[in-house]
């Protein structure tokens, strides 16, 4: 019997690409489509200590599994993935998932991309330059011929260190913006990845055509996208609505959940599945992602594969083995 294992998250950055990361994501969203995955919508547990407990869970394929990590306002965040087999319920794999996470968003903001972005979009605008930044602009960069990218945040040294070790590891032109208009102005493929609580950008700003990622907050009172924007948009689509409704403050700030519909709010997975999308290149799209246990369960998936192929890993003793 193959062993469970523990995967570091040095295991995770060595064997899993972006490519790949996006590569399952988008199989996880035509399995939702066709029924062949399923999902489960994050819930959490907050203590008097601020710490705050989260658990996602998703199946695909042969595997099922779940996300679970704490966070402290003080002491930040721990990040697991417990994968098991699908068929016997045997735990195959606990993986550190901090890594794991950062590029799994990126890659369902990759998969947006590919499907909602107009195809010769090459200026990107990314307001952000924390952990989660990096691999939304890799993940455009997976998806996308970009000749330049502006990118602005509040903290001057974060932004031209940002631009500066984009620019030396992703080989594409990424410069500081002095301003956020000015970052997201002229660009056919927008980023937000904040912690705001208001609008980070203005609809004015936002060229006709333009293709928004927002993959802020995961609050339902906090948002990084103005509704004059959302309104603008012929395709709002979000990786769940049942997650949505529960956590996405971009769209419960600006429009009640029943009228989603009739506002072309649709899942990422009908996209994925060729049923809706942009239909106009000068068309307004935005994808609001919230991030999916079925998600992290695939590129979980897909680490622990490449883990067996190589030999990698920590392989640990089961109780009653």
């Amino acid at each position: 019997m193959t062993p469970m294992l523990l995967l570091r998250e040095k295991d995770v950055l060595r064997l899993l690409s972006m490519k790949e990361a996006i590569s399952v994501v988008r199989e996880a969203f035509v399995g939702l489509a066709s029924g062949a995955a399923q999902n489960h919508a994050r819930r959490r547990l907050s203590l008097p200590s601020g710490a705050v407990l989260h658990s996602l869970a998703g199946a695909i394929g042969n595997y099922f599994g779940t996300k679970i990590y704490s966070t402290h306002p003080k002491h930040g965040a721990h990040f697991l993935v417990m994968l098991y087999d699908g068929a016997t319920g045997r735990p195959l794999a606990i993986i550190e998932a901090n890594h794991l996470g950062q590029i799994r968003t990126g890659a369902a903001s990759g998969v947006a991309t590919d499907l909602l972005a107009v195809p010769d979009a090459d200026r990107v605008g990314v307001i952000g330059s924390g952990f989660q930044a990096r691999t939304q602009l890799e993940a455009v960069l997976a998806v996308r011929f970009v000749q330049r990218v502006k990118v602005w945040s509040r903290d001057p040294d974060k932004r031209e260190r940002f631009a500066r070790q984009c620019t030396q590891d992703f080989g594409v032109q990424v410069e500081a913006a002095s301003s956020a208009q000015q970052a997201v102005e002229d660009a056919g493929i927008v980023v937000t990845a904040t912690f705001a609580k208001d609008p980070v950008l203005e609809s004015a700003w936002v060229s006709s055509g333009a293709h928004i990622n927002a993959i802020g907050s995961n609050n339902p009172q906090r948002r990084e996208i103005p509704v004059e924007l959302l309104e603008r948009a012929a395709v709002v689509a979000v990786d769940s609505l049942e997650q949505a409704r529960l956590e996405s403050g971009d769209l419960l700030l600006a429009w009640p959940p029943e009228t989603w519909a009739a506002r072309n709010v649709v899942e990422l997975q009908q996209v994925a599945a060729r049923k809706a999308g942009r239909t106009d290149r000068g068309q307004v799209t935005v994808f609001k992602s919230n991030g999916l246990g079925v998600q992290d369960v695939a590129v979980a998936a897909s680490v622990y594969e490449r883990a067996i192929r190589a030999g990698a890993g920590q392989a640990l003793a089961l109780m009653g083995a």
